[in-house]
This record gives C-alpha cells, sequence and structure tokens, in this order.
C-alpha cells in the first residue's frame, strides 16, 4: 500500500509565519501605500452613506408639512457621489494591489520552485509528486486570499466596526453601542471556535485530496506497468479507498460549516432585530426622526454584512494558513549538499578523476562502498564492473555530489570535489543513465537540453554522432516528433540515444556512463560504442557496465564486489588471472552463444 503525505496540522500552524509574506510585500511598498490610501477613501464614503440617507429622509419628512424640503436634491445626488465613490475606490484599490498580490505569488512560486531543484536527491527520491504539486498550489491560492482578504478586508472591516459603534453611542443612545459590541463579541468568539474545530476536519479532506491525486498521478505515470499485471481494477481499488476517505471528510467539513453558518446567522438577527426594535421605540418617544430611525438599520446592515464576510475570511483564512505552512514547510527543507563557504570553481583542463579510500553507505548497518581507490586520468576511459547492488552507480552518484562521501575524498584534478561549487563540478560532466527520462517535447529539445544555447549545427552534429539521424528520418514530423511523457513514445533504445546526443551536445570534459547500452540490439549498441570510441579520445571517460563486450577495450577495468574493488587491469589482464571478471566474462559469452544458437534455431 502507497503511504500518504504528512501535512502539518492546525495547531502547528503559528500566525508568526506570515511574517514570512512581509518581504515580498515590501518590494511592491509604493503599490501598497497608493491602496492604503484608496481603502481609506472608500471607507469614508461607506461611512457617509447612512448619513446622507438619514438627512434625505428627515428633509422628505419635513416636506410633508414644508414643500419646500419635498425634493432633497442635493442630497441625493451627494449619497449616489458617495455611493459611486465607494465602489470607484475600491475597484481602484483592488486594480492596484492586484499587481502586488501577482507578483508576490510569482516571486514565492518560484522561489519554491528554485529551491526544490536545488535539495538533494535523497528528498526527490522520496517525494510523492502529486501532494507536493497540489500543497505548490494550495499554498500560492492560499497567500492571495490572505493578501486580497485578510490585509484589506478584515482590518478595514474592524475599524469601519468601531467608528459606527461610536458615532451610535454618541449620538443616540449608549445601548446601540452595547447590542452590537456584544453581539460582535459573541459573535467573534463562537466564529473562532466553531472554526478551531473545524480546522480538523478542513486538515483531513485536504489530506484525503492530496492523496488521491498522488495516487491517481502515480497510477497514471506508471500505465503500462498497471497493463502489464493486469491491475486496472486494483488501482481503480486504491483510487476508490482514496475518494471515499474524501467523500467522508467533505460531508463532515460541510455539516460542521452548517452549523457553523447557522450559528453565526442567529447572533446576527437577534442583534438586528434588538436594535431595530430599540430604534422603534425611540421614534414612537419622538426621540428619533424616521431618518434616524433608516441611519441605525443602514449601520446595522453595514456592520453585520461584512461582519459575516469577516467570519468567511477567517474560516478561510485558517485552511489557508495550513496550505501556506505546508508549502513555507518546502522553503525550510535545508539540502545536505550544498556549496562550502569559501568554494571554488573548477580550474578549466582538469579531467583526472581520482577516488582515495573512499567508504560510503546510505545506513551505516549497510556500507555500499568500502575504501574504494581509483584513478581515472586524462582521456583514458575506465570501466567500472560488477553484480547488482555493488556500488556502481553509487560512485557515479558521489562524482555528481548527489551525496558526500563518509570517508576518504573524490578529487577532480587536484581539488577536492567538496571544495568546489556544485555548479562548475557538474558544468564540466555529462551523464548517461541506464533508465533515461526525456521530458514531454519534442526529440530536438530534448537533445538541445544538454546545452540550450547550443547552435542549430552543434545540435545536427550531436544527432550524427549519436547514431540518431536514420531514426529521426523515419518519423513524419522527423527530429519535431513529441516523445511523450517520460519519453514513452520512443523504445529504450531510442532514449538512450537521444541522451547520448545529449550528453555529448554538454561537450564535457567527463563523461559517465551508466550502463549506456543496455537497452539496444547487438547492431545499435556496436554503432553505439563507435561513436562512445570516437569521442572519448578528447575526453575522460568513465562507464559503469553490464555487458562487458562493450569494454573489452577500455583503458582499465575495476571489478567491485559488495563494495570493494577486487580485481583491476586490462580486459586480456583479467582474463589471464582467471578470477571474478574472467568468471562473469566465460557466463555472459555463453549466454550470448546459447542466445545466437537458440535464435538460429527459431
Amino acid at each position: 500500500m502507497r503511504g500518504q503525505g504528512t501535512y502539518v496540522q492546525a495547531s502547528d500552524v503559528s500566525w508568526a509565519s506570515l511574517k514570512q509574506l512581509l518581504p515580498y510585500l515590501w518590494r511592491y511598498r509604493t503599490r501598497l501605500l497608493v491602496s492604503l490610501l484608496l481603502l481609506v477613501a472608500a471607507k469614508f464614503a461607506s461611512v457617509g452613506l447612512p448619513y446622507l440617507l438619514k438627512l434625505s429622509v428627515d428633509r422628505l419628512d419635513l416636506g410633508r408639512s414644508n414643500p419646500i424640503y419635498t425634493v432633497p436634491l442635493l442630497l441625493l445626488i451627494a449619497y449616489a457621489v458617495a455611493r459611486f465613490a465607494n465602489v470607484l475606490f475600491s475597484e481602484l484599490r483592488d486594480t492596484v494591489f492586484g499587481r502586488v498580490t501577482e507578483n508576490a505569488m510569482h516571486d514565492i512560486g518560484l522561489k519554491v520552485f528554485r529551491h526544490l531543484h536545488s535539495l538533494d536527491l535523497q528528498f526527490h527520491l522520496d517525494r510523492k509528486t502529486g501532494a507536493l504539486a497540489r500543497d505548490i498550489d494550495r499554498g500560492t491560492n492560499g497567500i492571495s486570499f490572505l493578501l486580497r482578504f485578510m490585509v484589506f478586508n478584515i482590518l478595514p472591516t474592524l475599524l469601519e466596526i468601531f467608528l459606527v459603534i461610536g458615532i451610535l453611542s454618541m449620538h443616540y443612545s449608549l445601548w446601540f453601542g452595547l447590542i452590537v459590541f456584544v453581539a460582535i463579541l459573541f459573535y467573534i468568539v463562537f466564529s473562532v471556535f466553531a472554526t478551531e474545530r473545524r480546522t480538523v476536519h478542513v486538515r483531513e479532506m485536504n489530506s484525503a485530496d492530496s492523496d488521491s491525486s498522488s495516487r491517481a498521478i502515480d497510477s497514471l505515470l506508471n500505465y503500462e506497468t498497471v497493463k502489464y499485471f493486469n491491475n486496472e481494477d486494483y488501482e481503480a481499488d486504491l483510487y476508490d479507498q482514496s475518494l471515499a476517505r474524501w467523500q467522508r471528510a467533505r460531508r463532515v467539513n460541510r455539516i460542521s460549516m452548517f452549523a457553523l453558518n447557522s450559528g453565526q446567522a442567529f447572533i446576527i438577527s437577534l442583534a438586528m432585530g434588538a436594535a431595530m426594535i430599540l430604534a422603534a421605540y425611540h421614534v414612537s418617544e419622538n426621540k428619533m426622526t424616521l431618518g434616524d430611525f433608516a441611519l441605525v438599520n443602514a449601520y446595522m446592515m453595514q456592520i453585520f454584512m461584512p461582519l459575516n464576510f469577516l467570519g468567511f475570511v477567517y474560516r478561510e483564512m485558517k485552511g489557508s494558513m495550513v496550505n501556506i505552512e505546508n508549502m513555507f514547510k518546502l522553503l525550510r527543507e535545508q539540502p545536505e549538499i550544498s556549496d562550502a563557504d569559501a568554494a571554488q570553481t573548477l580550474h578549466p583542463g582538469n579531467a583526472t578523476i581520482r577516488f582515495d579510500r573512499v567508504s560510503f553507505y546510505y545506513h551505516a548497518e549497510r556500507p555500499i562502498l568500502r575504501n574504494v581507490s581509483f584513478t581515472v586520468e586524462p582521456r583514458q576511459r575506465v570501466a567500472l564492473v560488477g553484480s547488482s547492488g555493488s556500488g556502481k552507480s553509487t560512485t557515479a552518484r558521489l562524482l555528481f555530489r548527489f551525496y558526500d562521501v563518509k570517508e576518504g575524498a573524490i578529487y577532480i584534478g587536484d581539488q577536492d570535489i567538496r571544495s568546489l561549487t556544485l555548479n562548475s563540478l557538474r558544468a564540466t560532466m555529462a551523464f548517461v543513465p541506464q533508465d533515461t527520462v526525456l521530458f514531454n517535447a519534442s526529440i530536438v529539445d530534448n537533445i538541445r537540453y544538454g546545452d540550450i544555447r547550443a547552435s542549430d549545427e552543434r545540435v545536427q552534429k550531436a544527432i550524427d554522432m549519436a547514431h540518431l539521424r536514420e531514426f529521426i528520418h523515419s518519423l513524419p514530423q522527423g527530429e519535431n516528433t513529441l516523445v511523450g511523457e517520460r519519453g514513452l513514445k520512443v523504445s529504450g533504445g531510442e532514449k538512450q540515444r537521444i541522451a547520448i546526443a545529449r550528453a555529448l551536445l554538454k561537450n564535457p570534459s567527463i563523461l559517465v556512463f551508466d550502463e549506456a547500452t543496455s537497452s539496444l540490439d547487438s547492431a545499435a549498441e556496436k554503432e553505439i560504442m563507435r561513436a562512445i570510441n570516437e569521442i572519448s579520445g578528447e575526453r575522460t571517460v568513465l562507464i559503469i557496465a553490464h555487458r562487458l563486450s562493450t569494454i573489452a577495450n577500455v583503458d582499465q577495468i575495476l571489478v567491485l564486489d559488495k563494495g570493494e574493488i577486487v580485481e583491476r587491469g586490462t580486459h586480456s589482464q583479467l582474463l589471464k588471472e582467471d578470477g571474478r571478471y574472467a568468471r562473469l566474462w566465460n557466463l555472459q559469452m555463453s549466454e550470448k552463444s546459447s542466445g545466437s544458437t537458440s535464435s538460429d534455431s527459431a
């Protein structure tokens, strides 16, 4: 059963974490200040509306006894202007601040993307791509929500509430202010309590959503494997379980939302009813005019409408904070492999590889390499051979410094690779993996990835050197043919040729091949090996090999067994020693002979 992702709990979310957003906002402080001024202008217009309405109603009421006041034209025009100003300033504020929100989302999204590429190989081996993508997506959307609603709606709404409480208390009765204050106090306490209870369900719903997305992506990426083993129903059952968990979480979340909304509506209705009854009583006692009654009604609606929205904002804000914290948690992941404080660039021309008593393990109880020492001189070809799990591929990962050695050191020239910048180290090397994964782009774009600034002439030369020309000419769209997601539209051998062309385009001083011909037939293998021999004359080449026939003419062969070099020498020397290499050679030759005989008889 595939595992589930880890998510931040509501109790783990700190309001202080929102401080991480401030530097991204402060970069655009001019727009922020303009937005604040527009916000204040909109609030002044908003608070003035009920007062203009009161004056208009009073004038109309006076008109029953004095015709001169029948139509308060200027007041009605002023009311219309104030209402338009409120909308205009609010729209301008949103327009100006929208750029701040978009820029902040862009900056943070780019920073997270760059940071993920800076993390260690182990992080990406452990990651769940679907859940990771959803974390980033929900995090950036959460930032948008917080910036647009919390910063420019919650605080202004609270300010408006206190202004209205002051106006009602000073001009009419303290009871109006007390009704509003008590209602708001109960509303906030109830909303906070109920929302905190709901956050558990929001977190469970998000977790189930990410899990179902991750399962779907994982299954679709391994579409062929599912088909090979007739496990469509099994995958559907796994996805069904994830969706059922999401459905249960949604149902509980919906019920809790009903309880929260109902409670908030009851508090608001009770407060408005009490205020209007009190206002009607004062009108009947001639202590207030009809205009005052209209003003109280307008202010109560003006308070509680945004207050109801404030409850929605707070509910969503808690969910957004969980999502933002999950995204910022990614930024707090620190790579174990990074440039040293005084890291140097690799000296140009350095192409000697030297492993000096290197030991390495992923887990201390299971060592991978033990006291490994060897040297690959410039323009020399050295092969690593051995059984599966002997440490061959780990050697390449250590050379590229995806991991650091536990003991000993690796040198390029006379420089310890731990003293070099990762950029200069990896820029001097190219790698052709056993399992080539291509981008969902054209063949030529995948090749150009080796050097995105390469000229078309250099790209075509790399295609020829990798013996891809005939294959490309056989395609209707030629080099512009899309290879599909992870290169699934081309065969394993064709993918490896593309990978070789990509590596050649990089024009490195050091070339590393990890089982680079494992997916090729014998004829294609000979062509690729001829190309490797042609290009290796000017480069240092390290070959991790399974097929021993491909390395018979290299300068030196290192035989690994259980993380140790047990034999070293040329092909002919090792055959004469009649040791492990000779046994592997004889075994492969007998298998090849047996396969040829079977093919002929067929």
